[in-house]
């Protein structure tokens, strides 16, 4: 297939089916720049992916999960949209929306936490919370805690970091320490949750699956009037000890005829991370299956 650029124009030649593909995402991506959005190339990887997936929707006469204009967008303090790139990530932000409680399972690097910090950060904002909390197991993984300089909560930051460091792309630097500061902003490691009931806030529990059996039973029964959560976790991820059984994959199997708790699983194709991300997954996959023959 060749695309050759004059002006305004571009001309698109070759096979049939490849034709038809570079037709739709190039008018997908004209759409984009008429509404002032940046084109980069994860918004062109975004749109293979959607049309992929209508595509095999079509094959299969199944109707399609997210319609190809990525409406399920989440604003940010810079009014900059953020959009899925992937079919699962339109899912799973839908979700988000019409569920009270969600889990988002799969590899690193599908968006799981970030997409969940953000729809947090927009539900606070727009006032259908009152405070956000996020927390994570703080399992050591393959490092001592002991080592590392500080009391028990300078331990533990760097484990919820990657929280953090979605909230600074959600609203402005400065204000978060003020929001942690007056409670409306709560990040803490799991173990803090016992004994609380947790109302009208929206809560993350990040790498769920490094929770025991008893820690997720008790999380989510923290969950109080007006509160909305999502759990997170890679379940091929689990730094438990030997023979402890993860908590995120027994709440798969305990919570999987649960119609109001949705569970939308990621793939190694959803990476958007670097492109080589979603070939060491796969490598990783592939040599765990091996061990298991």
């Amino acid at each position: 297939m060749d695309i050759v650029s004059r002006g305004n124009e571009v001309t698109v030649t070759g096979l049939p089916e490849p034709v038809a593909m570079a037709e739709d995402i190039l008018s997908y991506l004209w759409r984009k720049t008429k509404e002032g959005r940046e084109i980069t190339t994860n918004e062109i990887d975004a749109a293979h992916r959607f049309l992929i997936e209508k595509e095999s929707n079509m094959r299969t006469e199944k109707k399609s999960p997210m319609p190809f204009d990525e409406t399920a967008g989440i604003k940010t303090y810079k009014n900059k949209l953020i959009s899925p790139r992937s079919p699962n990530q339109a899912k799973y932000i839908e979700a988000i929306k019409n569920n009270d409680m969600v889990f988002g399972i799969g590899p690193a690097g599908t968006g799981k936490t970030f997409l969940a910090v953000a729809a947090a950060v927009h539900m606070y904002q727009e006032g259908l919370v009152e405070r956000l909390i996020f927390c994570r197991p703080a399992v050591e993984a393959g490092e001592q805690l002991g080592f590392l300089p500080g009391d028990m909560l300078e331990k533990i930051d760097p484990y919820l970091r990657p929280i953090y460091d979605a909230l600074h792309e959600m609203m402005p630097g400065e204000k978060i320490p003020k929001k942690i500061e007056n409670g409306d902003i709560e990040i803490a490691p799991l173990a803090f949750m016992r004994g609380r009931t947790l109302k009208n806030a929206f809560v993350v529990l990040d790498e769920a699956q490094n929770t025991t059996s008893m820690q997720m039973k008790m999380f989510l029964t923290r969950m109080g009037q007006g509160t909305r959560m999502v759990i997170t976790g890679d379940p091929s991820q689990v730094d438990l000890p030997p023979k402890t059984e993860s908590g995120l994959k027994e709440a798969m199997n305990i919570l999987q005829d649960v119609d109001e708790v949705p569970f939308v699983h990621f793939e190694s194709s959803d990476v958007v991370r670097h492109k080589l991300v979603t070939k060491i997954i796969n490598a990783y996959d592939k040599h765990e299956a091996k061990k298991k023959k």
